[in-house]
């Protein structure tokens, strides 16, 4: 019975292994959504991956050479639990494609959890209750917020935990 299974890729070799294992008869699956890309002054949105350096490797284990998956390029392995690969849940891939567009693209929300230009307080880490102005997110879960200092404003990129709204 054919089930889902996670592979573990080199640094940026998910299109890659996706490419070979699907040459070889094996269903592959990459999720992707659409990311802003900044690079020497100048911003683009990519097709990313949305689970960096994984993907989904749909095979038989019983029946099919399974052990061929770590050999594939771009794969460094298949998780195992011991001995042999671990099936993802029933349902999860299938969840995860339901979520995709026209485009093969997943659309995530946007997540900011205070508006632009909102005033907050920072609550740890070194600059611990020092106030400033909410700017927006960034990849990662990190925050960028403008603080007064020194007579300047400085641009500073937190976690998204150590900031709160300011009453």
């Amino acid at each position: 019975m054919k089930r889902w299974y996670v592979a573990y890729t080199h640094a940026g070799g998910e299109s890659m292994a996706e490419g070979h294992l699907t040459r070889q008869g094996f269903g592959a699956y990459v999720p992707r959504y659409l990311k802003e890309r900044r690079h020497a002054r100048r911003r683009d949105v990519i097709k990313a991956p949305l689970f960096p350096r994984y993907l989904f490797v749909e095979l038989d284990v019983e029946r099919e050479r399974w052990r061929s998956v770590n050999s594939t390029y771009g794969i460094s392995y298949l998780v195992s639990m011991g001995h042999h690969p671990s099936p993802m849940p029933e349902g999860v891939v299938e969840e995860i494609r339901a979520r995709e567009n026209n485009e093969k693209i997943i659309e995530l929300p946007d997540e900011a959890p205070f508006e632009p230009g909102e005033i907050v307080q920072i609550t740890g880490g070194a600059l611990a209750d020092q106030v400033g102005r909410f700017l927006g997110m960034n990849d990662g879960n990190r925050v960028s917020v403008l603080l007064e200092m020194l007579g300047r404003g400085l641009r500073i990129q937190l976690p998204v935990e150590t900031l709160r709204a300011y009453a």
